[in-house]
């Protein structure tokens, strides 16, 4: 699934209105860097390409209980 350009810029214009007015290029950057990251990873559980608990667990060495349980 794709993005119309015209979405991105709006989004990304209405990213930018909500920032503070100190807000540096790093923060700019660092939040849209985030938005896509959550977008395409949307986009990409939507179409079905995900990983289970268990499988990301086991590949890891992760049992149930997380250090916090013990």
């Amino acid at each position: 699934m794709s993005t119309p350009a015209q979405d991105i810029k709006q989004a990304a214009h209405q990213l930018i209105d909500q920032l503070p007015e100190n807000t540096t290029w790093d923060d700019v950057l660092y939040k849209l860097a985030v938005r896509r990251s959550i977008e395409m990873g949307l986009s990409e559980s939507e179409a079905g390409n995900v990983v289970s608990t268990e499988t990301v667990r086991a590949k890891f060495g992760l049992n149930k209980t997380s250090p916090k349980n013990k």
